[in-house]
């Protein structure tokens, strides 16, 4: 019986390593792979109905895979393409010092011409070179990002077919893995049903919400950039959407700065509209269209929703803001099974 206990011991170990091993094997596939079970998640329901009319199971997936690229990738190629050829001349434009210089000390400008601030003897030295200093920093980031996109793109390449290959077989044989996953750490049906459902609701409802969120307000921002004419409106208002990530805050952090340095360099009507727009419609899009369609699909509170949504970006970056609410997601509903089944 002993011997029996300490072979049994051995095994675990064993699986243990190999587990762990496997695991290691995946982690540079980590966000392909993620991705693709998000993907034939929200796919999921539009596979099985095509599936039971066609009764074709490969044919059904490829339609599926078809689709898949020209609502999501095909669009996603295109703005690319058009983001980096405006990050070039956004980049060329930061190279002009003149200009720098002339924003650097319209900004210092307005500091010093305000009764509150003047109080705090600002040293001007020290204000021209921590805006030389950020200038810098975002021609480098930019800089950066370009390089990286183009050395990287055999890499890119790589994860692209790791993820549609899995979102092949994620779609076709998405409720046989689930089975067997559920098998194999012991959960019954309704349990495993639960929170695949949870997962596959909570992934939608963020992205749906977050998207189209970050499209209205960055489609908006975008055009009341070129209104006011600053450069690269098409860059800003890319970045607006990835900003509309975060809740509450959002494209605040984007359009705040640009209408000070607008008022600073003296185009006060432009500054004006700018800080008008943002905050009465802008920003209050977020307010009014992300507790319906993101905290009523989740099911949580906008707090839960605030935090995992940063906590998730911090830690896994831009695919954070998916993978941050579906764990706390996931969590609550673990406690809620634990309440009911097993307290």
């Amino acid at each position: 019986m002993e011997m029996q206990k300490i072979r049994k011991n051995i095994f675990l170990a064993i699986l243990m390593i190999g587990t762990v091993a496997f695991l290691c094997l995946l982690k540079p596939f980590a966000y392909p792979i993620f991705w693709a079970a998000v993907i034939a998640g929200i796919f999921g329901p539009l596979y099985k109905g095509l599936n039971r009319r066609l009764k074709h199971p490969n044919l059904s997936t490829a339609i599926i895979l078809f689709v898949v690229l020209f609502v999501i990738i095909l669009p996603l190629a295109a703005i690319t393409s058009v983001l980096l050829a405006q990050a070039i001349d956004m980049y060329s434009a930061l190279k002009d010092t003149d200009d720098i210089q002339q924003k650097a000390q319209g900004v210092i400008n307005l500091l010093k011409g305000n009764p509150y601030l003047q109080k705090l003897d600002l040293d001007e030295k020290a204000l021209t070179e921590k805006f030389y200093d950020v200038s810098g920093s975002i021609s480098k980031y930019i800089v950066g990002y370009l390089t990286d996109v183009t050395q990287n793109t055999l890499l890119l390449l790589i994860n692209f077919v790791v993820m549609l290959y899995c979102l092949f077989f994620f779609v076709r044989d998405g409720d046989k893995l689930l089975r067997s996953s559920f098998y194999i750490f012991e959960l019954k049906d309704e349990i495993g049903d639960r929170l695949y459902k949870r997962f596959t609701s909570t992934a939608r409802a963020t992205l749906k919400g977050t998207l189209i969120i970050g499209l209205i307000q960055g489609t908006m921002g975008g055009i009341l950039f070129w209104a006011v004419g600053i450069n690269s409106a098409i860059v800003w208002g890319v970045i607006m959407i990835l900003a509309a990530m975060i809740p509450g805050i959002g494209c605040a952090i984007i359009w705040a700065p640009a209408a000070l340095i607008l008022l600073a360099t003296g185009h006060i009507l432009e500054g004006i509209v700018v800080v008008t727009v943002g905050s009465l419609v802008i920003s209050s899009i977020d307010n009014i269209l992300r507790p319906l369609l993101v905290g009523k699909d989740t099911q949580m509170h906008p707090l839960l929703i605030f935090l995992s949504t940063i906590g998730g970006i911090a830690v896994f970056g831009v695919s954070g803001f998916v993978i941050g609410p579906i764990i706390t997601a996931l969590l609550a509903t673990l406690w809620e099974i634990y309440e009911k089944h097993y307290q």
